[in-house]
């Protein structure tokens, strides 16, 4: 009875198990469901290494289960065994075998290695797409060839690669889209590169898969595929919002005139951005804050009041006392920083 109650225990943590796992699969957070080319190489590969594990452990159970059955002891056996001291034969294959499999294993992992290890694109390529990224203590900076900035979201066009040279500004962080493909460090002095590709359009979620400090788990970002023409069409909007010095709409100026006043050191709302604060560029149209929380009204105040609360140890100052009309319009102000335009796809 105690052997089954430890059985059924174990029996139960093996299915919270198996159903925590696809707990991220509708968000596009799992290495399980590729939606690349980088990322169903990884997928293949790990299929390809489980069913090689899974042979070599259904033939040792075979032979262990058929040793037991054949030389088991009966009844009367009151001698030695014949000692059998060595064999060429199953020495030569049981060090042979493993050896093919590994080789199995080894030849599509340094040809992929090596594939993703490309920094440049081919010269036959046009309009390659480069993007640099920086790592912060607990978000992200995208800087684009095109002259602008993008924080906590990062575009890119569907159906050919994207290149990343990545570096961080303060502790070793690590860029992961696990949908897409496989993580790399970002590392302060440090230039690191690689390349994704988007087969569809979509939201792919984002982590950081290396421990950087007390919100580490809080370190999220969105990469947003879109088909070639929305995306160029994204980027020359953004690289317009860089002429654009004051809100046209008069009932945002007041909140205009309040981020000048206590946001606009840190935070850049057009152009090159700052490494003290996200760019705000198109802050209207992020679906998160901080890269993880809702972005409701509710959620923005509170934020701006207490960030500490939501992410321990980053580095924005509080306003704890802010007026109630002016954190009005600073929201309203901060909802108006929107590129795309209503009806554009996700």
């Amino acid at each position: 009875m105690k052997h089954l109650k430890a059985w059924s225990g174990y029996l139960g943590l093996v299915a919270v198990v198996l159903l925590l796992s696809g707990c991220f699969g509708e968000q596009n957070l799992t290495a399980l469901d590729p939606k690349g080319p980088q990322a169903q190489w990884i997928f293949d590969n790990m299929m390809l290494s489980l069913y090689i594990m899974a042979f070599v452990t259904l033939v040792v159970f075979a032979i262990f289960f058929y040793i037991l059955a054949k030389f088991r002891r009966e009844d009367g056996d009151n001698e030695y065994p014949k000692q059998v001291h060595g064999s060429t034969v199953l020495e030569i294959t049981w060090t042979v075998i493993p050896i093919l499999l590994l080789l199995v294993l080894f030849v599509p992992t340094i040809i992929g290695t090596f594939d993703f290890a490309e920094s440049q694109a081919p010269d036959d390529v046009e309009d390659a797409v480069y993007i640099d990224v920086t790592g912060h203590q607990y978000w992200w900076q995208f800087d684009y060839e095109e002259g602008f900035t993008a924080g906590q979201e990062v575009y890119i066009p569907t159906g050919e690669r994207v290149y990343f040279n990545l570096n961080a500004q303060d502790v070793i962080h690590s860029f992961w889209v696990p949908a897409l493909g496989g993580k790399i460090d970002t590392v302060p002095g440090i230039d690191n590169t690689l390349w994704l590709e988007a087969d569809e359009p979509g939201t792919y979620m984002g982590k950081c898969a290396e421990l950087c400090g007390p919100s580490h788990a809080l370190m999220d970002f969105k990469l947003i595929a879109l088909e070639r023409e929305d995306y160029d069409q994204w980027v020359e909007d953004m690289v317009a919002k860089a002429d654009v010095e004051q809100p046209e709409d008069a009932s945002v100026q007041a909140g205009y005139d309040v981020f000048q006043e206590s946001c606009i050191s840190c935070h850049a709302v057009s152009g090159p951005g700052s490494a003290s604060g996200p760019t705000l560029t198109n802050f209207g149209d992020r679906k998160t804050i901080a890269g993880y929380l809702e972005n409701t009204d509710e959620q923005l105040e509170a934020w701006i009041r207490n960030p500490d609360e939501f992410k321990q140890g980053n580095n924005m100052q509080p306003f704890p006392d802010m007026p109630d009309e002016e954190m009005d319009a600073l929201i309203a102000y901060l909802r108006s920083l929107e590129v795309r335009e209503e009806g554009d796809p996700e």
